[in-house]
């Protein structure tokens, strides 16, 4: 389903000339799916699931159902936009720049919590709660890094889009053919074994 995804839908979402066409049930569902057969592979976790799957439930528009499958199906280029555009609409990008400022937050998170966690459980079987509370230098290290993620939230952001936008020209100057190379030019002859 997920390869014949975008030929499903009455009008292809990625085109910008149906993107603010209002969103039916059945696009909806077409995006549900691919979220639901992407959680039974594992590749979406329980909490990246439901909070996609209210995304889709408050889609108003067909732009806005790329952006919430865009690194689980292609969201290549539609035909309109093949002559040289950008696979995914800015606001696509921006959406996935923040998905994965989330994920960034949520390893920050994981990052303090767990290695606190057993340093405090550490803490209170040999020494029963009492004396010197060692942990809080790792409690201080490690949270150093999620005060980091949260106050640079917007660099963060801006990073993620940089290199998706990137990541995205690099494809698409993959796809164009390239121009022949003219004789006389300074480029080396593949076939010279000087």
């Amino acid at each position: 389903m997920q390869a014949d995804l975008w030929g499903q839908f009455a009008h292809d979402p990625r085109d910008l000339a149906h993107a603010t066409l209002r969103a039916s049930d059945h696009d909806r569902d077409l995006v549900r799916g691919v979220l639901s057969a992407a959680y039974a592979d594992g590749r979406l976790d329980r909490a990246e699931f439901d909070e996609r799957s209210d995304v889709v439930g408050t889609a108003r528009t067909l732009g806005e159902l790329p952006g919430i499958v865009d690194d689980l199906v292609a969201v290549t280029a539609s035909p309109a936009l093949a002559g040289g555009g950008l696979a995914l609409r800015p606001e696509a990008l921006a959406a996935q720049a923040v998905r994965r400022y989330e994920s960034d937050r949520r390893e920050a998170l994981a990052g303090l919590l767990g290695p606190s966690l057993i340093c405090v459980v550490i803490w209170a079987l040999t020494s029963g709660f009492g004396g010197f509370f060692w942990p809080g230098f790792v409690i201080a290290g490690t949270g150093i890094h999620l005060i980091r993620t949260l106050v640079r939230r917007q660099d963060i952001i801006d990073e993620h889009a940089r290199r998706l936008e990137k990541k995205q020209l690099r494809a698409i100057e993959k796809q164009q053919p390239r121009a022949p190379e003219r004789p006389g030019t300074d480029a080396p002859d593949p076939e010279d074994p000087a």
